[in-house]
Parts: C-alpha cells; sequence; structure tokens
C-alpha cells in the first residue's frame, strides 16, 4: 500500500521553492511612494517648473514626463513662439528677422506663458541667457537647469538638422563654445540636475529627488532613493 503522507512529503522536498514575494511588494510601496511624491510635489508649488539648458540637453523630453508625472500641462516654448508667429517655423524666424527679434518674440511670448497655472515648461538654449527672460523666470518660475556633457550634447544633435545655430558650423566646436558662454547663466538657475545617458526616465528620477530636496527637505532623509 502506498505511503501518500510519504509520497506528499517527497514531492514537498523536491518542489521548487515559491517565488519571493518580497521585490513585488518593495516595488509596490515604491510605485506608492512615487504617486504620494508626486502629489506632495505638486501641492507645495505654486509657479511654473521652468527647465533651461543647452539644445540636446533634454528639456522637451524630460519636460514631457515630467508633467505626465505630476499630472500638469506640458508646454514647450518653441512651440508656442511659432504659433505666435503664425506658424512660421524657428529656423525661419532667426533667417528670416535675425536673433535679435526672436529673443524679443520668445522673452513676450515666456511673459505670458509664466501667467498661466501652475505647468511644465521647457525653454529654448538661448531663453535663460536673456537678461530680461532670465529675470522673469526668477521671479515667476522655478526653473531647473538640465545639464549634459558635450558628448551627449553632439551625440543628441545630430538626430536633428534644424537647429538655427548649428547651421554650416562643426556642432562639437559650437556646442563647446555655447557651454563656455551659457553655462555661467544655467548656474542660476534654482535646481540642476544632470542629464542620464540612458532611459529618460533616469533622468525624470534625478529631477524628481531635485524636487523633493528643494519643495520638501524634511523628506529628503527619509524617503529611499524615487524611482520613476
Amino acid at each position: 500500500m502506498v505511503d501518500a503522507t510519504q509520497d506528499t512529503a517527497q514531492l514537498s522536498a523536491s518542489a521548487p521553492p515559491a517565488p519571493e514575494k518580497a521585490p513585488e511588494k518593495a516595488k509596490e510601496a515604491m510605485n506608492s511612494l512615487d504617486k504620494a511624491l508626486a502629489r506632495d510635489v505638486v501641492a507645495a508649488i505654486d509657479r511654473p517648473i521652468v527647465l533651461v539648458g543647452l539644445m540636446g540637453a533634454g528639456k522637451s523630453c524630460i519636460g514631457k514626463r515630467l508633467a505626465s508625472h505630476l499630472g500638469l500641462t506640458f508646454v514647450d516654448a518653441d512651440r508656442e513662439i511659432e504659433i505666435a508667429a503664425g506658424g512660421c517655423s524657428i529656423p525661419d524666424i532667426f533667417a528670416m528677422h535675425g536673433e535679435e527679434a526672436f529673443r524679443d518674440g520668445e522673452r513676450r511670448v515666456i511673459q505670458r506663458l509664466l501667467g498661466n497655472p501652475v505647468h511644465v515648461l521647457a525653454t529654448g538654449g538661448g531663453a535663460f541667457v536673456d537678461p530680461g527672460t532670465r529675470a522673469l523666470v526668477k521671479e515667476r518660475g522655478l526653473s531647473i537647469w538640465i545639464r549634459a556633457d558635450l558628448d551627449l550634447l553632439v551625440k543628441r544633435v545630430s538626430r536633428r538638422n534644424n537647429r538655427p545655430l548649428l547651421q554650416n558650423v562643426d556642432p562639437r566646436a559650437k556646442l563647446a563654445e555655447l557651454m563656455a558662454l551659457r553655462d555661467p547663466f544655467y548656474a542660476e538657475a534654482d535646481i540642476t540636475v544632470e542629464s542620464a545617458d540612458g532611459p529618460p526616465e533616469a533622468t525624470l528620477g534625478r529631477v524628481m529627488e531635485a524636487l523633493r530636496d528643494k519643495l520638501l527637505p524634511g523628506r529628503a532623509a527619509t524617503d529611499p532613493e524615487v524611482q520613476s
């Protein structure tokens, strides 16, 4: 006669161990933390979040994800400038009217956008360098410099050929020149975040950590690393 108890014990001993549930619970807890942090950040901020930095740093890419994560509207200043110019593209505005006229229009558009309810605003590379625009952003927005190294910028701008300042020049040399000229102005931003050479979510996580540290300093010592 077969000993069912013995067979059951043998089967139990040879069966693979049940999968660990701890990592799943940790992931669920982290997701809940992310959502709670996003809610707290939105509750704590009373002005637009303005992303500044050089072309290729990822301002629009990160801005869209940040806005979605926080449940806010995303606005691209360059796109708003084109709409205000009757659909004329940024390169065409540069070609027809020059950079000075473009900066004047850019300043006026950004001034209008900063009067809107809290949202995420991505600006063009030269916007924060303009004294008038920079003063407006400092007064009415929370600025974040998305900073990237030269190699990363060169790699990213090579994907597009419609950058007015990179026409008929060596991109690496021009970007290096722009970094030397503009970085001191970008450094005046409220927050600086290094752009990661990888999935945008990595940079988004850094932005969320920086916002937490800036707006919710009491949580920085107790929260684990933010995962986006």
